[in-house]
């Protein structure tokens, strides 16, 4: 019997128990605020204790968020979550994961904030940290957890987009890049802080390219910034194209702004929209819409939660689920996460290199 659009529908990660772990969460930032604490509402996932080293924002998001414990000292933290046996969740900047790692104790459950680190080098060392303190870890690669996402590989694996041969990411907006000031001081900004999402869900939907073309770019409208503008090529093959193109500069009212993921295969082709990076962090409507050549007609499919907050369920419910069954395929697993930054790692050194020179002898 052929599987319809109907049945192809968001089913998060999520334990048996959604209590089987207290969460103590490290870090009281925007991305916490804004995706993390709403997401576990939701969910019904108990947070037990946040830290931060400026106890006052911890102090105002535990108010909002009903969280019992707050600390301004990570040892009496840890010893805590020792005692209750929880999860970590650490959402720090890149470059404190690897030393918060190495407070753990041994045999953890942790979920780690994208990106995994500042380059290669750094996801390399959060691998080789993660074996050795046995943690069960995962990388919080979100956007593949989004519930129109889910849908859209539902929908791809059903087979009824038939091959397909193209997937086109553009988005074309007014990036608030000033609501991440810490970007200012990076070596590596587009891609390894936006653009990696794409990448990164390309990857769930896809699986690995064989290898990138790349040109991430600075800009005169964000000159504190190292990039703010890339063109990837992510190479499958002879028949797949897939392409991620990104300009955050683009201030001339909302009438050409875009943000859409658009795949077409031999039977029928499928549009997503997602609302959120548009008039960020309001945010615009999302949406799903699917043609096949059966049909002959676009349809708008329903969808259930969007990218913030829903999408931050499946990364620690996965984990959770992670926990409670180790044979479970957790796919924000940190050995899955380090080939996205593989493939990340590759579309900066591609943009290094540069591309073939034209000799022009005439």
């Amino acid at each position: 019997m052929a599987v319809t659009l109907n049945e192809l529908v968001y089913k998060p990660a999520m334990p048996n128990n959604c209590k089987i772990r207290k969460i103590m969460i490290i870090g009281a930032g925007e991305i916490i605020h804004d995706g993390h604490l709403p997401a576990y509402k939701i969910a019904g996932f108990e947070v037990h204790g946040i830290y931060n080293r400026t106890v006052e924002k911890a102090e105002k998001l535990a108010k909002q968020f009903n969280i019992p414990n707050v600390y301004g000292n990570l040892d009496e933290f840890i010893e805590e979550a020792i005692r209750i046996n929880a999860v970590f969740d650490i959402a720090l900047p890149a470059s404190y994961i690897c030393s918060t790692l190495e407070r753990l104790p041994d045999n953890s459950g942790v979920l780690i904030q994208k990106p995994m680190g500042e380059s290669i080098e750094e996801a390399t060392n959060i691998i080789e940290i993660c074996t050795r303190k046995n943690l069960t870890a995962g990388v919080n690669f979100q956007l593949r957890q989004a519930p129109y996402m889910i849908q859209l590989k539902n929908i791809i694996d059903s087979g009824l987009l038939g091959e397909i041969y193209d997937a086109s990411w553009k988005l074309t907006i007014d990036h608030p890049w000033h609501l991440w000031s810490f970007l200012n001081d990076v070596e590596r900004c587009e891609i390894n802080y936006h653009s990696i999402h794409y990448i990164d869900a390309l990857r769930y939907l896809f699986g690995d390219p064989q290898s990138v073309y790349c040109k991430t770019l600075m800009s005169p409208k964000a000159p504190n910034m190292k990039q703010s503008r890339s063109n990837i090529i992510l190479d499958y093959g002879e028949y797949l194209g897939v392409n991620i193109s990104t300009n955050h500069g683009h201030n001339y009212s909302e009438k050409y702004q875009e943000s859409y993921l658009k795949v077409e295969g031999t039977k029928g082709a499928a549009k997503l929209t997602l609302g959120l990076v548009l008039n960020y962090p309001e945010g615009r409507p999302d949406k799903l819409e699917v043609i096949t050549l059966e049909k002959g007609v676009w349809e708008e499919l329903p969808i259930v939660g969007s990218w913030f907050p829903e999408a931050f369920i499946g990364t620690m419910g996965g984990l959770l689920k992670k926990i409670e069954d180790p044979e479970y395929n957790y796919v924000n697993s940190v050995s899955d996460a380090y080939k996205t930054m593989l493939v990340t790692e590759a579309c900066y050194k591609s943009s290094a290199s540069g591309g073939t020179k034209i000799i022009y002898n005439v």
